[in-house]
């Protein structure tokens, strides 16, 4: 990498072409280095949270992985419990510990963060919070909305998340990058 700083982009304005309950769809305009201008479509999301819970497990700890319906891709998934930072001005780690309890029916006593990450930067702004849970507490859930009707709750050894990885079973991105963190920060 050079030392010396990249070409300047400039941010020109944005129009709306699409406004839901949480994200906007825009299409901005840019101007590069040497004043060509471009337009990108881009999703603006106020952001996601992510949780990577800890239990006590007779072989060691383990976590809660949610096994739900994805509609985006029409299937089913098993990842850890996350949600989008739907509450206006709701601090990440509150959102974290809101959407472990709707998700799982476990709050935890203690989160610390893992990572910040941009989950597709050539497209849309959001970025994503991932959590360690711990002190957790069986408090009921609360799930919102059909998807989490139907979500089924898996208590799964921290022993068994590599090979899960590996042979993809696990195949999305915050649920593996939490994950691997959480192993780290476990040291296991």
């Amino acid at each position: 990498m050079s030392d010396e700083p990249p070409p300047a982009f400039r941010a020109l304005g944005e129009d709306e072409v699409h406004r839901g309950r949480v994200i906007r769809v825009v299409q901005a305009d840019f101007e590069g280095p040497e004043g060509e201008r471009f337009r990108r479509d881009i999703v603006r999301s106020p952001g996601a949270v992510a949780v990577v819970p800890v239990l006590d497990g007779p072989d060691g700890p383990d976590t809660l992985l949610v096994h739900q319906y994805r509609p985006a891709i029409d299937r089913w998934l098993v990842e850890i419990p996350a949600g989008l930072r739907d509450q206006p001005g709701e601090e990440p780690a509150v959102t974290a510990v809101r959407e472990l309890i709707e998700e799982t029916g476990f709050s935890a006593g203690a989160v610390d963060l893992l990572t910040v990450f941009l989950n597709a930067a050539g497209m849309t702004d959001q970025s994503t919070h991932i959590y360690l849970a711990r002190e957790l507490d069986e408090v009921g859930s609360a799930g919102v909305g059909v998807e989490e009707a139907y979500l089924q709750v898996r208590r799964v050894p921290f022993g068994a998340v590599r090979s899960m990885i590996e042979q993809g079973e696990l195949m999305d991105a915050k649920t593996i990058i939490g994950l691997l963190l959480a192993l780290d920060r476990l040291g296991l």
